[in-house]
């Protein structure tokens, strides 16, 4: 993704972004963080037209709309790829109980080339017959917002999954992590020993996954320690841990999106952990893959430039965002990492006085 533009959702009121290989978002509780990351699961639902259920889900159209419906009308947006050959740009227009489509555009070099909209409740993208559409369909298809804040008891991470069914991509929320190692177990062996070891330095008892589906080739997340005959589950982890295992999991895996967008991954985990997620932040962005996540983390943010990392405030109810300058932080640095800035509140932005 080369840039994006996003008019009139939720605190986002009229922004222009240009995506790096690797952002990450900073800035206090309520600035717009994670607004502006459920708007690739907002974008996910429309494409995969499933737009209408979406926003009643979310409470209607109201509850997206910049300022709400008295004051916003329209949501638009825009969206470039791979240098600017191809895009994709959507206007829906507030209908009462949904959005209608205004236009929806396939951009070719920048410019608006083909109208696909049908002027309907869902969007055309996966319907219409356009050569162009397959190209913008490519990137859609990795939209998926992951967040695997959830490790109660009966958290995605303890469900039942699918050997086939189930082993395409991760789940956003987890749901399916069993079967998608044991496909990678199966079928990318040096891939999954990296996994292991890399679970394996933050948690040195553990010894490996233990695959054992059912005769209807179902599966569930299993681990054996390296200190006792005993099979366990993933509610014998701390938090941590198993938050610590998806992201690896997501990150290393050997067929991975173009994008990977999370939301405050470093949740519970360890300091030495979140250095690892730095360097698997890093590794991804080599391989050409594009993150885009939110934080809260200090130490999660010293591990990066200040390139990597978008600050954002809400100034008079409007999220602003801004990436940081490394000449302009050139003297900080010296003696101070990122993250220790950012607690110090020297950055003059994303900050929670602000």
């Amino acid at each position: 993704m080369d840039f994006i533009k996003i008019k009139g959702y939720k605190s986002i009121k009229n922004i222009q972004l240009d995506l790096a290989p690797i952002n990450i978002f900073i800035g206090a509780n309520g600035a717009g963080k994670s607004n502006f990351l459920t708007f690739f699961e907002f974008l996910s639902n429309l494409y995969q037209r499933k737009l209408t259920q979406y926003v009643n889900l979310k409470g209607g159209a109201n509850k997206l709309l910049f300022n709400g419906a008295k004051n916003t009308d329209e949501i638009r947006f825009e969206i470039s790829f791979d240098q600017e050959q191809n895009g994709y740009s959507v206007r829906i227009k507030n209908g009462g109980e949904n959005f209608v489509f205004q236009d929806e555009y396939l951009l070719y070099q920048g410019k608006k080339s083909w109208n696909i909209a049908n002027h309907a409740t869902e969007a055309a993208i996966k319907t219409t017959d356009n050569f162009r559409a397959k190209h913008v369909i490519n990137y859609l298809n990795s939209y998926r917002k992951y967040h695997f804040h959830d490790t109660a008891k009966s958290s995605p991470f303890t469900q039942m999954a699918h050997t086939e069914n189930d082993s395409y991509f991760l789940y956003s929320e987890g749901e399916n992590i069993s079967a998608f190692l044991y496909h990678i177990h199966e079928n990318h062996k040096k891939v999954y020993n990296r996994i292991v070891k890399t679970i394996q330095s933050i948690a040195p008892f553990f010894a490996d996954f233990y695959f054992n589906p059912n005769p209807n080739n179902y599966i569930r997340l299993q681990w054996i320690s390296k200190f006792s005959d005993t099979i366990y589950g993933p509610n014998d982890l701390s938090d941590g841990t198993i938050r610590f295992i998806a992201l690896t999991t997501l990150f290393l895996q050997p067929e991975p999106p173009s994008s990977i967008i999370i939301d405050e991954p470093e949740l519970g985990l360890h300091p030495f952990a979140i250095a690892k997620l730095a360097g698997m932040i890093k590794s991804a962005a080599a391989r050409d893959i594009q993150v885009i996540l939110a934080t809260q983390s200090s130490d999660l943010v010293n591990h990066f430039l200040p390139e990597d990392i978008i600050t954002v405030d809400l100034v008079n109810g409007e999220s602003q965002f801004n990436r940081l300058d490394s000449q302009e932080l050139e003297r900080w640095l010296e003696d101070y990492g990122l993250g220790e800035l950012w607690q110090r509140n020297i950055l003059s932005s994303g900050q929670p006085n602000k």
